[in-house]
């Protein structure tokens, strides 16, 4: 009896539970021991190399007069193309741009990430926090730029039936965030850049039956490559997707006050007025460029990888 429990444990802990609570441990610590500064010289550093990257995805980005030039402003983004992210470093070059290197700019990010040597102290000295209410809320009221994908993995990792969706899975912290600091949210719409990896599934079940959710992993994408079948372990390069950021109109939900963060019924029209507004523009970029993959070959065969234009 005492051997079917254990099995039964082992089950449902998962194959890889031990080594994940291992590393959910070390992920803890991290977020509790002390918090590196955003390092201005770093980011400065990174800039040219970070523009060389992306032209391989012929970036253009749009709207960017959307982003104030000074005060806290949440922007809220859709999550695409696994963890190539060419989309978050374009949005990140284009905050750069527009409010300069020194200005106060983060992005809430995967605790794991937090977690890995060298890893997590470039992401904390490049602007990554934690993804904990206490962390964003201060340095929105120090005025800053706070980035955030409320569709984390389940966004990042979306089959290719679902590639020009937005999938925030429910996930409403970010309209609480929002609600509590009385800041504008400025949504940031990204297309093409899931186009640029094929995810036949999200992989939800072999990560459970790994026991990744010990690591709040929810995924592990299984996907097509030039070579067959891939896993995240040994994933495609991504295809030169030609990728458009979009910087939509703020929404100022600050008329409703703080203690509306509390009220379900409020931030659940909150969450469906931003996915809806966000969705519509998703669309339109889909209509005005149907084939990202395709266009972004042309520009890389016609006239070589290009700069980011912004407008």
């Amino acid at each position: 009896m005492a051997t079917s429990v254990k099995a039964a444990e082992q089950v449902h802990g998962g194959i890889l539970a031990p080594l994940a609570t291992l590393i959910a441990q070390r992920v803890a610590d991290e977020r509790n021991g002390q918090v590196l500064s955003r390092d201005p010289a770093f980011v400065h550093r990174l800039v040219a190399p970070v523009e060389h990257l992306v032209r391989y995805f012929s970036p253009e980005v749009r709207g960017i007069e959307n982003l104030p030039t000074a005060g806290p402003v949440l922007l809220v983004g859709n999550h695409s193309c696994l963890f190539y992210m060419p989309d978050t470093w374009m949005v990140a070059l284009a905050i750069t741009a527009r409010r300069g290197v020194d200005a106060p700019a983060y992005a809430l990010v995967y605790d794991l990430l937090l977690g890995i040597p060298v890893v997590g102290s470039a992401l904390r000295r490049l602007g990554g926090i934690p993804a904990n209410g206490r962390e964003a809320e201060r340095v929105l009221a120090q005025g800053a730029v706070l980035l955030v994908y409320p569709g984390g993995d389940m966004d990042a990792c979306r089959p290719w039936t679902e590639r020009n969706r937005i999938v925030f899975a429910g996930h409403t912290g970010f309209i609480r965030l929002a609600l509590r600091a009385g800041v504008p949210v400025v949504p940031v719409v990204s297309y093409g850049s899931h186009h640029a990896v094929v995810v036949l599934a999200r992989g939800d079940r072999l990560a459970k039956a790994l026991g990744l959710h010990k690591l709040r992993i929810k995924v592990f994408p299984v996907m097509l490559g030039p070579f067959g079948i891939s896993s995240i372990l040994t994933p495609p390069l991504p295809m030169p997707a030609a990728v458009t950021v979009e910087f939509m109109a703020p929404i100022d939900w600050s008329a409703l006050g703080p203690d509306a963060a509390d009220d379900d019924d409020v931030v659940d029209a909150c969450y469906k007025e931003i996915t809806s507004a966000m969705q519509a523009t998703l669309d339109r970029l889909h209509a005005e460029h149907p084939h990202p993959v395709l266009r972004g070959w042309s520009s890389l065969l016609c006239g070589g990888a290009r700069s980011m234009p912004t407008r």
